[in-house]
């Protein structure tokens, strides 16, 4: 390019230098010469300029060959890692394999002694069969007996007594009846009154017919508190009343006493509320509960009264 700029340059000066002194023939000849020249050199520039296009299309191309490289280099990078994730996963799960294989093994030595000891476990389990039936022969019995008890105690209640004062119940393995304050007992106090007698006399009946049970006798208030020179409060009242009973049990109609207990409840337990007079009246009661011996008890739950 350098060249062909000093030869037109040259070309240039030499045409001025020589308008003076050559003839215009060969003054023609060194102008076709510079349009050669020129036309030569235009098509020069257009071929730079190819040049240069295909130079910026190069460049494009490898500036995008650059960013897949870097998308190549990045995504190799993801691989590895995913393979190093891979390859921990593998050497965990081969761990929980030898792991489990070492589990069998122990599984494996102890099955001899836990089949041995099978033999044995379902002999423990007929006996707890057996156990199971004869307490529910037990059970059946006892439900059976309190069931007519309540009966006998309905029957021989229910004369001349009104249903507000007397109430029979079999819960669970026990028959109470629930006595009112009123029929019982003067107000505020421990003191029986006589219709008192004839109804424990009826219920004393019913005990000395079966011998093999105990009588708790429960004495109950309501929340509201006394005290005079007879009676602290309601935990004096309850037991003083509780006793009362029993003594009528055991000296006038001869209960053997080893077989009655008394207990007092105090304002405690109650079966309604205290904030109404009817509520009131319901918690002051007596209870009498007929249950089984302590020692029956013992005998059903020792394992020695399975038949074999």
């Amino acid at each position: 390019m350098k060249n062909l700029t000093k030869k037109i340059f040259y070309f240039l000066v030499l045409g001025i230098f020589m308008t003076s002194c050559i003839s215009k023939k060969d003054y023609a000849a060194l102008q076709k010469e510079v349009d050669v020249t020129n036309e030569q050199l235009g098509k020069s520039g257009e071929t730079i300029n190819e040049y240069m296009d295909k130079l910026a299309a190069c460049n494009q191309d490898k500036a995008k060959l650059r960013g897949e490289i870097q998308t190549a280099k990045s995504n190799l990078q993801l691989r590895e890692e995913q393979i190093r994730d891979l390859k921990e996963q593998i050497g965990d799960i081969r761990s929980q394999r030898d792991k489990q294989v070492n589990q069998l093994d122990d599984l494996t030595s102890l099955s001899q002694s836990a089949n041995d000891n099978i033999k044995e476990t379902l002999q423990q389990l007929e006996n707890k069969d057996e156990y199971i039936q004869l307490l529910q022969a037990a059970k059946t019995r006892a439900d059976s007996i309190n069931l007519a008890l309540a009966v006998n105690l309905k029957s021989v209640l229910n004369e001349g007594i009104s249903d507000n004062d007397v109430e029979v119940k079999v819960d669970k393995t026990v028959v109470f009846v629930n006595l009112s304050d009123k029929m019982l007992f003067t107000v505020g106090s421990s003191d029986l009154t006589p219709r008192a007698q004839e109804v424990l006399g009826k219920i004393a009946q019913i005990i000395e017919s079966r011998p093999e049970l105990e009588v708790m006798v429960e004495g109950y208030t309501d929340s509201q508190p006394i005290s005079n020179a007879c009676v602290k409060d309601n935990w004096d009242l309850s037991v003083k009343r509780s006793t009362a009973v029993i003594r009528v049990l055991q000296t006038i109609y001869g209960v053997d006493p080893n077989r009655l207990i008394a207990a007092g409840r105090g304002e405690y337990n109650a079966l309604a509320t205290n904030d109404t007079a009817e509520g009131r009246s319901i918690n002051r009661r007596t209870r009498i509960i007929i249950l089984p011996k302590l020692d029956q008890f013992y005998d059903l739950l020792n394992p020695n009264m399975i038949k074999k």
